[in-house]
């Protein structure tokens, strides 16, 4: 038996055709395996919907994130411009985007898409994130220790070679590639 939606078809294709055909198949971890190759399938689709959307205003999707499960799903999408978000940006990408998705039918069931800005703390997660935002205060969690922390606060002080610098404190600077970020956003001075 194979599932009606087209995307956990092809998640099930991802199986090699084992859809319920081995009792390993039903395993919970693969059927957590399984919903987040679907959810991370579903997110690149809309941020590719996104992009195209966005793309003519000069809009930059920062993030998608898809939260929740059956009739409690959200769709968030994050979306910035260097002159800044006004609510007329986020109203037209909110009405294309939800437009193209219930036409394709891409997310089964109901949900709720939200459409904003990063806010001022926005996520950094591209190379280019890093170096658009040199010479501002970033906190940064780092998946294996430099210098014995994984945890560093900062000025962005540049990019070279693929390697992200920050000055720690004035005149200490520690250097990591962005393979070894784990989180990483701006950092507001109130």
């Amino acid at each position: 038996m194979q599932p009606s939606h087209p995307m956990l078809q092809w998640a099930c294709s991802l199986a090699n055709g084992k859809w319920a055909a081995e009792p390993t198949f039903l395993l919970a971890e693969t059927w957590k395996f399984m919903a987040s190759v679907i959810k991370q399938a579903l997110e690149d689709k809309v941020v590719e919907i996104a992009q195209r959307v966005g793309a003519s205003e000069e809009i930059e999707i920062v993030d998608v994130q898809l939260l929740g499960g059956g009739n409690n799903r959200v769709l968030r999408i994050f979306i910035d411009k260097p002159e800044g978000v006004t609510h007329s940006d986020c109203e037209n990408v909110s009405n294309q985007v939800g437009t193209i998705l219930d036409v394709e039918d891409l997310i089964p069931g109901h949900y709720t898409l939200e459409v904003s800005s990063p806010g001022v703390e926005r996520k950094l997660k591209t190379m280019r994130d890093f170096e658009r935002f040199q010479g501002k205060k970033a906190k940064i969690q780092l998946r294996e220790p430099v210098d014995d922390r994984r945890q560093w606060e900062g000025v962005l002080s540049g990019v070279t070679g693929g390697v992200i610098r920050l000055e720690a404190s004035p005149g200490r600077f520690v250097e990591f590639p962005l393979e070894q970020v784990e989180r990483a956003n701006l950092k507001f001075e109130w």
